[in-house]
């Protein structure tokens, strides 16, 4: 009885977070790796997950990164060939934020992925279905971006208000990324009361 009602709850969240959210929860195309990709709450096994963000929190505001092309992004990137979910966030974290976690993230969900491309982004990863995982934590800004060469090059971290944060992702993507800060901030709320 216990196992079906936390089903049923779990399965009402989705609902309810899926209407409220309807562009980050519908079909997608990422034009630029040739995915079909759909978000869900429902998180994917490990061995799936091959990219991981974050929507970082300082004093309740949304920390950004803008890169040398004038491109606003969540902090995040791809897992190494044997990194940990965890070592990946925590690497990249300090790579394009100069950013701490200040404690466990909190994970929002996933896009699952699939794509027509004949060989992986990277060979380690899996292929031709892969996930984008995302979460929310609260952080420290206490560093410049390390800037490895093989990564994006970040030109300025900025915290702002969420509203904020909303409006420069979006003017460089789709609409669902600012759904994603919603719901980020909506998770967060309930879960800080």
């Amino acid at each position: 009885m216990t196992d079906t009602t936390d089903r049923t709850d779990t399965t009402d969240r989705a609902a309810e977070l899926a209407a409220r959210f309807p562009a980050l929860h519908a079909p997608q195309y990422w034009a630029w790796g040739r995915f079909d990709a759909q978000f869900s709450t429902a998180l994917p096994p490990d061995e799936l997950v091959t990219n991981i963000h974050l929507v970082g929190f300082t004093d309740g505001l949304v920390v950004l990164c803008r890169d040398a092309r004038d491109h606003w992004f969540l902090p995040g990137g791809t897992r190494e060939s044997g990194e940990s979910v965890d070592s990946c966030l925590a690497r990249e974290l300090r790579e394009e934020a100069g950013a701490r976690l200040l404690g466990a993230p909190a994970w929002l969900g996933a896009h699952r992925c699939v794509t027509d491309n004949p060989e992986p982004y990277r060979p380690w990863q899996p292929h031709p279905e892969k996930a984008w995982l995302w979460g929310w934590a609260d952080v420290a800004v206490d560093s410049a971006p390390t800037n490895p060469e093989d990564g994006e090059q970040v030109v300025e971290v900025r915290a702002v208000e969420p509203t904020e944060a909303q409006r420069l992702l979006v003017g460089g993507h789709e609409a669902w990324w600012g759904e994603l800060v919603g719901l980020a901030v909506e998770l967060r709320r309930r879960a800080t009361g």
